[in-house]
């Protein structure tokens, strides 16, 4: 499982970073960045970027599979 974000489709709500923030953050415009797109997460870590995909309001965040 890979983590996407769109940033053209984020519109700053913050939802990924409250629940992730060891995976999401946001730049000085509140624009999301993966802080490491290298890393599959696993575990709860992957529970909690499955929420947050959910969660957002845009739809920017994505799962893509391996």
């Amino acid at each position: 499982m890979r983590v996407q974000a769109d940033r053209e489709a984020c519109i700053q709500a913050g939802n990924c970073v409250m629940v992730a923030a060891d995976v999401f953050d946001q730049d000085d415009d509140g624009i999301v960045v993966v802080l490491d797109e290298d890393v599959e997460p696993s575990g709860e870590v992957a529970d909690r970027v499955r929420e947050a995909v959910k969660l957002c309001p845009s739809s920017a965040l994505s799962l893509a599979e391996d």
